[in-house]
Order: structure tokens, then C-alpha cells, then sequence
């Protein structure tokens, strides 16, 4: 278990736009944080009220934005639009080639990580989908929210075509579970302070786990939990 605490992120600052990214992004270089697996960037945004990423491009990556406070606004060049509120998630395939912009609400700041993984798949056709998800604490297990498994699409998660997924949601302080999220995972502390398998973690802090087993979970209070379950 590689541990990552939030004050040794990498750190940008655009006034409108703080920026804490987990590995190698923009402006922050670091030699040994290029990755984990097949995930690329994990960046933690904390973008202003009515501000937000003018349009731009991507190709051939698998992007995952998961709002943990206030909304993000969407708009492509796919004529796809829509808000996607705290709790909830969107992805996106770039695929061949889109261009989108995000913004936060008029009247509240957004927080959320911005994930972005490999495709199993170049080229394909570019998407977009969001879902909002139940906000009620889980007790037994983090659901699955995406997955790059068709079989868990029809179950409710949203599809992206990389090999792996995200599971995310609260915990209420005392809840432990124990969850088997395959060989390789990240784990983020969105909210609260929690114990991984013993190792105490705080809001932001991230986790890269290999081989590890099942994992337990413990809230010490309550807690927001995102695992991004990853491939090699």
C-alpha cells in the first residue's frame, strides 16, 4: 500500500481553479507519480462559483468526474448538455477526438476529482452519460457506479470502455466493511477520516493498493469513500 498524502500532492493555482493532482498533470512533473496501472490523473478541483474549463479537446481517453459538492454543467461539440450534482457521477469516451467545456454552478463552488483512465478500446465512437446516485450512507459495501464491464451496465453502472471502475459513497462514523475490489485499486478519502486496512487516512489522502486482498474499511467519522478499481 502506497500512501499519498494530501498536503505532497501536486498543487496548482489559477484563482479561479485550485488544483491537487495525484499524479504527473499539467505543470506538475514527478518522475515516480506517472500512474498506477491503466489510471492516468487523478486530480482534486476545487473550481469557483460560475467558473470553470472553456472548451477544449481530448482523444482516446476514458474520463470519470465525480462531484462530491456542488454541480458541474456540461456541454459538448456531441450536443450533449446536462448538470451533474454532488453525489453523482459523468463519463466520457474521447474516443476519436471531442470537445467539451465544464463549469460550476452561478451560485456555489464544485468539488470533485477528475479521473481519467486508459481505454481497452482506441478510436471508438466518443461519449458522454451521467447518472445520479442514492445519497443514503452504504452499511455493506461501496456500489459500483461505472465499470468497463457491459454485464454491470445493465445493472445500473455507467459504461466506460477501459478495464476497470469506481465505487463510491458515505459512510456514517463506526461503519466498517470489507470489500474485495480485485488486484489493483485507488483509494480516496473524499471526506472524513477512515482506517484501510489499519492505516488511517484523512480527507484527500490517496491510497495505491496491490495485492492486497479484500479490503476493510473503517469510518473513525463520517466519511466520503471513492475506490477507482484499476488494471495493469
Amino acid at each position: 500500500m502506497d500512501i499519498q498524502k494530501f498536503n505532497e500532492l501536486g498543487k496548482a493555482d489559477f484563482g479561479w481553479l485550485q488544483a491537487r493532482h495525484h499524479f504527473s498533470f499539467g505543470r506538475y512533473y514527478n518522475p515516480r507519480r506517472m500512474g498506477f496501472g491503466n489510471l492516468r490523473v487523478v486530480n482534486d478541483d476545487r473550481v469557483a462559483a460560475g467558473n470553470g474549463f472553456d472548451p477544449h479537446p481530448h482523444d482516446n481517453m476514458e474520463i470519470i468526474t465525480y462531484v462530491r459538492k456542488g454541480e458541474i454543467r456540461h456541454r459538448d461539440n456531441m450536443g450533449n448538455e446536462g448538470s451533474t450534482p454532488a453525489g453523482s457521477v459523468q463519463v466520457m469516451s474521447a474516443g476519436t477526438g471531442v470537445a467539451h467545456a465544464e463549469y460550476a454552478s452561478d451560485t456555489e463552488p464544485t468539488v470533485l476529482y477528475q479521473i481519467w483512465l486508459l481505454p481497452n478500446e482506441e478510436n471508438v465512437k466518443p461519449r458522454w452519460d451521467m447518472r445520479e446516485f442514492p445519497a443514503t450512507e452504504v452499511e455493506n459495501e461501496l456500489p459500483l457506479l461505472v465499470s468497463g464491464n457491459p454485464a454491470d451496465a445493465e445493472k445500473g453502472a455507467l459504461y466506460i470502455h477501459a478495464d476497470g471502475g469506481l465505487h463510491g459513497g458515505r459512510l456514517k462514523a463506526g461503519t466498517t466493511l470489507t470489500q474485495d475490489f480485485g488486484a489493483m485499486a485507488y483509494v480516496l478519502v473524499s471526506d472524513g477520516r477512515v482506517k484501510l486496512n489499519g492505516v488511517e487516512l484523512e480527507a484527500g489522502d490517496g491510497a495505491a493498493v496491490k495485492d492486497e486482498g479484500a479490503l476493510t474499511i473503517e469510518a473513525l467519522e463520517d466519511a466520503e469513500v471513492v475506490v477507482i478499481r484499476v488494471s495493469a
